[in-house]
C-alpha cells in the first residue's frame, strides 16, 4: 500500500474512532497522527532525495564516457571549450606533474654532508653529493648549508631550496631523507659516527674504493667538507646527467624567492631589455684577493687588515698591480664601464647589479652610471619590505640575484667565481644563452694601453669585440688539462654532455638529455 493510501486509511478510522471516545482520547489521537504524518512526509522526501542523487551519478558517468558526444555544447560542467571562463581559468593552471617512481635498492648506509663556501659553491657540492650518494646506493640526508663562513648566513636548506621538490623528484635515483631515522640520530648526537673530508677532483672509482667501505662500517658517514670533491672529466655519460639533472631539474629555490624574482624580471621586462652585471666588487672579494687597484690610501689599510682578521684566507702578503696584470682581480667599476662601451653595448640599456655592496658606494659607482645611467639593483625595484624575509641571508639574496641572472638577455661577469661559472653553465643549458666571458688579463693590458695613449678609441673597441666575439656562451667543448683540474674548464659551467642535443638543434631547443 502506497504512503497516500496509508494516510488515507488513518484518517478514517480517526474519523470511526471520535464517534466512540472522549474528547482528552481525541486530542492524543490527534497529536499521534501528525507525528505519523510528519515522519511519512520526511521519508517521502528522503526517498525522493535517494532517486535524484543515484540518477545523477549515472548521468555524471555517462558524462565522462560519453560527454564528447552527447553533452558537445551543454553549458555545464562537462564541457571543456575555451569560451568559458572557468575553463579557461583551469587550463592556465600548471599540470600536476606525476612524481618518478621510487627506486628500490640495498641501501648501504646514510651519507650526512656540510656544504662550504657561498651559494653557488653549496649548489654544484650539492648535485655532486646526489651523484655520489646514488652510484654508493646510500640514503643521502639533506645537506647542511655552510653557516660559518665569511657572510655568517645561518640560512637552512629550506630557506633556499624547495626541500620537498628536492627529496621527490630525485626519488627514483636516490633516496633522500630530512633527517637520520631516530636511532641513527641519537648516535650521531653522541659522537658514534665517522667524519672526514673527501679528497679534491677525486673520479667516482675513490668513492667506490674508499668512501663505501667507511658508509658499511660505520653506517653512517659525515662528509665535512663538499666543494670541488667530484672531478670534472672522464666520469661516465650517466654520472655527468645526473649531476645535470639534480642542478637543473632537482634544485629549485622556494616559492617565496621565485616569486620575488618573477616580480623583478617583470619590472625590468616592461622597459625593454636588460643585462646583468656581476660586478664582482664587493669588499670581501677584494680584501681576500688582495685586489686593490685604483682604492686610496686608507682603503687599501682596510683591505689589508680584513685578510688579516680571516685566517683560513691563507695568503696574506699580496702584491696588488701583479695580480692584476695576471688577470686574478675583478674588474673595477671603471675598467667594466670601458669594458661594455667597447663591446657596444647601447648606453641606454639597463644594466641589473647582481652582487652585494659595491666597495667605495655611490662615489666608486659613479665611473659605471656616468656612462651607463639605467643602472639599478634589487633594492632600488622593490620596497625594503618585500626583501625583509631575506636581508643578512647572504645566500637568499644570492638566489633572487641567481634567478634573475638566469632570464637577462645578457649576463657579464666581472670575475670568474663561483656564480659566474654556474649560472653560465645553466644559460648554456637554457639554450646557450648569451654570456660575454671576459678575458681579464687580455683586458687589463689593453685599457692601459688605451689610458697611457697607446690606442685610439676605434682600435681599442675593435680589438675588444674580436677577442670576444667567441666568448658568447656558445657551444664548446670542456678544456681537459690531465693531472691540473683547477686549470680546466670547470664542469657545471659547460656541462657538455648534458647539452649535445641542444648543440645538434643550433641551440633552438630548450630540451635536454638528461
Amino acid at each position: 500500500m502506497c504512503k497516500v493510501e496509508k494516510f488515507l486509511y488513518h484518517r478514517k478510522l480517526l474519523e470511526m474512532k471520535v464517534k466512540f471516545l472522549g474528547d482528552s482520547k481525541i486530542e492524543k489521537l490527534k497529536n499521534s497522527l501528525v507525528s505519523r504524518s510528519r515522519m511519512s512526509l520526511w521519508m517521502i522526501r528522503a526517498m525522493t532525495i535517494l532517486l535524484l542523487w543515484s540518477c545523477f551519478v549515472h548521468l555524471v558517468a555517462m558524462g565522462e564516457m560519453w560527454g564528447p558526444r552527447l553533452l558537445k555544447g551543454w553549458p555545464s560542467c562537462f564541457n571543456n571549450h575555451h569560451e568559458f571562463p572557468i575553463a579557461a581559468e583551469m587550463t592556465s593552471l600548471p599540470m600536476k606533474i606525476a612524481l618518478p617512481p621510487k627506486r628500490i635498492y640495498r641501501n648501504n648506509g646514510y651519507l650526512m654532508v656540510s656544504c662550504n663556501g657561498g651559494l653557488n659553491q653549496m649548489r654544484a657540492a650539492i648535485c655532486d653529493m646526489v651523484t655520489i650518494a646514488r652510484y654508493l646506493n646510500v640514503t643521502l640526508i639533506v645537506p647542511e648549508l655552510d653557516k660559518t663562513s665569511f657572510w655568517n648566513d645561518p640560512s637552512e636548506f629550506k630557506d633556499i631550496f624547495d626541500v620537498d621538490h628536492f627529496i621527490t623528484s630525485l626519488r627514483d635515483e636516490v633516496r633522500i631523507l630530512k633527517e637520520l631515522p631516530p636511532r641513527l640520530k641519537r648516535r650521531v648526537e653522541l659522537g658514534v659516527y665517522h667524519t672526514m673530508p673527501p679528497i679534491s677532483w677525486s673520479n667516482m672509482s675513490y668513492y667506490q674504493d674508499q668512501i663505501l667501505p667507511l658508509v658499511r662500517k660505520h653506517k653512517v658517514l659525515h662528509l665535512n667538507k663538499t666543494d670541488t670533491r667530484l672531478a670534472n672529466n672522464e666520469l661516465p655519460v650517466e654520472i655527468q646527467k645526473l649531476r645535470c639533472r639534480a642542478n637543473f631539474n632537482g634544485l629549485r629555490f622556494t616559492p617565496k624567492i621565485e616569486e620575488l624574482g618573477r616580480r623583478v624580471v617583470k619590472i625590468l621586462r616592461e622597459k625593454g631589455p636588460f643585462l646583468v652585471l656581476h660586478l664582482r666588487y664587493e669588499m670581501d672579494m677584494l680584501a681576500f684577493s688582495g685586489c686593490s687597484h685604483g682604492c686610496n690610501r686608507y682603503e687599501e689599510e682596510e683591505l689589508t687588515r680584513m685578510r688579516y682578521a680571516y685566517p683560513w684566507w691563507k695568503e696574506k702578503v699580496i702584491n696588488s698591480e701583479l695580480k692584476r696584470k695576471e688577470g686574478l682581480c675583478p674588474l673595477t667599476p671603471e675598467e667594466t664601464a670601458l669594458t661594455l662601451s667597447a663591446l657596444g653595448i647601447d648606453r641606454n640599456v639597463q644594466i641589473y647589479i647582481a652582487a652585494g655592496e659595491i666597495y667605495g658606494g655611490k662615489r666608486r659607482l659613479k665611473a659605471l652610471t656616468d656612462v651607463f645611467p639605467n643602472v639599478v639593483r634589487k633594492e632600488t625595484l622593490l620596497d625594503s619590505s618585500d626583501l625583509s624575509f631575506c636581508q643578512n641571508h647572504s645566500s637568499q639574496m644570492a638566489a633572487l640575484d641567481y634567478l634573475i641572472s638566469l632570464e637577462s638577455d645578457i649576463f657579464v661577469p666581472t670575475y670568474y667565481g663561483n656564480m659566474a661559472k654556474v649560472v653560465e653553465g645553466h644559460r648554456r643549458f637554457l639554450g646557450f644563452k648569451k654570456t660575454i666571458e671576459l678575458n681579464r688579463k687580455f683586458l687589463v693590458e689593453l685599457i692601459d694601453e688605451y689610458y697611457e695613449g697607446l690606442l685610439s678609441w676605434e682600435v681599442f673597441s675593435t680589438t675588444v669585440k674580436a677577442f670576444h666575439a667567441t666568448r658568447m656562451g656558445g657551444p664548446k667543448k670542456r678544456l681537459v688539462i690531465p693531472n691540473r683540474p683547477k686549470e680546466e674548464d670547470y664542469f657545471y659551467a659547460n656541462p657538455y654532455e648534458c647539452l649535445q642535443l641542444l648543440h645538434e638543434n643550433n641551440g633552438n631547443s630548450l630540451e635536454a638529455t638528461i
